[in-house]
């Protein structure tokens, strides 16, 4: 009888084995927490689409953030909810706004934590596009994007003068790294990192997250500024484009159905590599553990490894802080 000279079977027959030869590892420290901010005190109000989370008020967010910086997770992304809003987005700089407010709070009482400001304008216009609206030649309107840019710019200041020592750019408008790495060198501020989302695909896996951030469309859709799905190659020259006007990390969004994505990325550039575990594929794995068809702990972590495992440095997840506990 012949046996196979490889048993690869040997290095998979107890869990301290498989732990010694694993490939890829999982750490909190890997991990932001995505979270919203609102207006108000005491506020915790439960996100309908998105179980498990919620938009908190900024005495309720300092409590969380505490919370999640003992399990290690070192990074919050901050995403507003405006007492009000109008065409442009122009409460987006408020310095009085909920994610100023919350970012001086943060940067007092949970100094450890590394702070990220989302800068978009979506949550910010009554559109719910990420920009200015205008004519375009066939008389439908769309975001202009070179208007869009010193709104952005702005934003992106207040949140850096708040206590963000990241401001992400979600917004997907043309030439904005170099707006904003400008605009902030102006004010002395060339120690703020840039994350770019520089794949930011137009994905029908963000319907969750529009309705805790009142950000969906009020007409039309996003695909005149974000990706087409179909594409790879251009999510290069996305990202190329980015790193020339000063980005410092960049980011795939989504994840999982775009690991081809962050790999090929990861492989092209020799920088950090962030990607978002969106709101859709964090609501589908809730809502199949409701119905009872999945485990969902071992999904959500399954989950996690293959992004790292495609070659992501830094995830963006809404189970950062169930992961840490399991991983602590």
């Amino acid at each position: 009888m012949r046996f196979p000279t490889t048993r690869l079977r040997r290095l998979r027959q107890s869990d301290a084995l498989r732990r010694l030869v694993r490939e890829t590892r999982l750490s909190p420290e890997q991990m932001v927490a995505p979270l919203f901010v609102c207006e108000g005190e005491g506020v915790r109000r439960e996100i309908a689409a998105m179980p498990g989370c919620s938009r908190m008020s900024v005495d309720v967010l300092v409590d969380e953030c505490r919370e999640l910086a003992a399990l290690g997770v070192p990074a919050v992304m901050l995403f507003g909810i405006p007492a009000a809003k109008d065409p442009d987005g122009a409460a987006a700089a408020d310095p009085g706004g909920p994610v100023a407010r919350a970012l001086t709070a943060l940067r007092r009482e949970v100094s450890a934590l590394s702070l990220w400001a989302d800068v978009c304008l979506c949550e910010y216009t009554d559109h719910g596009h990420c920009g200015p609206l205008t004519p375009t030649p066939h008389g439908v309107l769309d975001v202009d994007n070179d208007r869009a840019l010193p709104r952005l710019v702005d934003a992106a200041c207040a949140y850096a003068r708040a206590g963000a020592d990241v401001v992400a750019l979600s917004d997907m408008m043309d030439g904005r790294i170099g707006a904003i790495r400008t605009g902030l060198n102006v004010e002395g501020r060339t120690d703020v990192v840039i994350v770019s989302y520089a794949a930011k695909y137009a994905s029908a896996f963000y319907g969750p997250f529009r309705e805790a951030a009142g950000s969906a469309p009020a007409f039309g859709d996003r695909r005149t500024y974000q990706m087409d799905p179909a594409n790879g190659r251009e999510a290069l020259r996305e990202v190329a484009a980015d790193l020339d006007e000063g980005a410092d990390v960049v980011m795939v969004k989504p994840a999982l159905a775009y690991l081809d994505v962050v790999w090929r990325v990861k492989e092209r550039f020799d920088v950090p590599v962030a990607t978002y575990n969106v709101s859709g594929e964090y609501a589908m794995v809730r809502a199949a553990r409701r119905l009872g068809w999945i485990d969902e702990t071992r999904a959500a972590m399954e989950s996690l490894l293959c992004i790292r495992r495609a070659g992501a440095d830094i995830i963006l997840t809404y189970f950062a802080k169930e992961a840490a506990r399991l991983l602590a």
